[in-house]
């Protein structure tokens, strides 16, 4: 898939702060894994960041089995079903820390966590959150679905019609959480709440915009390439066992 010379931007100024030099950041493929090992895993990388103990930032690349999360503005006002009801289709209500209100995650969303030190980055919060907000308009770009910011939440919209959500948390200038894209989503569970707290909004996916599958690998593949590009860095991909690092605390993911 070609793609096009992207113009600079607001927070690339900011990130590349007059040099030229990219900084390396780890990536991994976690795959499908359950949200409250993966919400364990960054918790565990924060504080290896913060402490320096880990030494270069990184990023996660995954898919939740279904769930819904409450974030920091979230309250159980904005779901629409019972608890028995989501228990009937095994489906979990996790409380977590970072920004936004209820949504939902399963299997053909891509998410992506990026454990980063922004005060390292020389980036702010607003120009982080809007190079995460870039990088899935690029994504969508690349599948001809136009998409862009709207002043009503945080995320990007096709239309009326939300597809990608963000929602991060910042602890001592390392932020973690991070966006949420549909790909090939099953949209039913995203009627069974407000979605982000919005009353009528509908939830759009890549797959419903043009009809058919999306390769994840590929949607995956264009997501760490508009990373590299937004952030002005590298992506190095590593294994669970290839990076001594990291090694310590992937292998307690399972």
């Amino acid at each position: 898939m070609k793609r096009r010379r992207q113009e600079s931007h607001a927070w690339q100024d900011e990130l590349m702060d007059g040099t030229t030099s990219r900084k390396e950041w780890l990536s991994l493929d976690l795959g499908l894994l359950d949200y409250k090992k993966a919400w364990e895993l960054q918790l565990r990388l924060v504080d290896a960041r913060r402490d320096k103990t880990l030494t270069q930032d990184v990023v996660l690349f995954l898919e939740h089995p279904s769930v819904f999360t409450l974030g920091r503005r979230g309250g159980l006002t904005n779901l629409k079903v019972t608890h028995d009801f989501l228990a009937s289709r095994s489906i979990s209500l996790v409380h977590v820390e970072r920004g936004g209100d209820i949504t939902y995650h399963g299997p053909g969303q891509l998410v992506v966590y990026p454990i980063v030190h922004l005060k390292d980055m020389n980036l702010g919060i607003l120009s982080f959150v809007e190079g995460l907000e870039e990088i899935m308009i690029r994504i969508l770009a690349e599948w001809n679905i136009k998409a862009e910011r709207n002043s009503l939440n945080r995320g990007v919209w096709v239309g009326s019609s939300k597809i990608g959500s963000i929602g991060i948390a910042v602890r001592r200038s390392v932020s973690f959480h991070g966006l949420a894209l549909n790909v090939n989503t099953l949209l039913e569970p995203f009627t069974w709440v407000n979605p982000c707290g919005l009353q009528g909004v509908m939830i759009t996916s890549m797959k419903a915009q043009l009809g058919l599958e999306i390769p994840m690998g590929a949607v995956r593949q264009a997501a760490q390439h508009h990373m590299e590009e937004v952030f002005g860095i590298r992506l190095e991909p590593v294994s669970e066992t290839s990076d001594k690092n990291l090694s310590a605390f992937l292998c307690e993911k399972e």
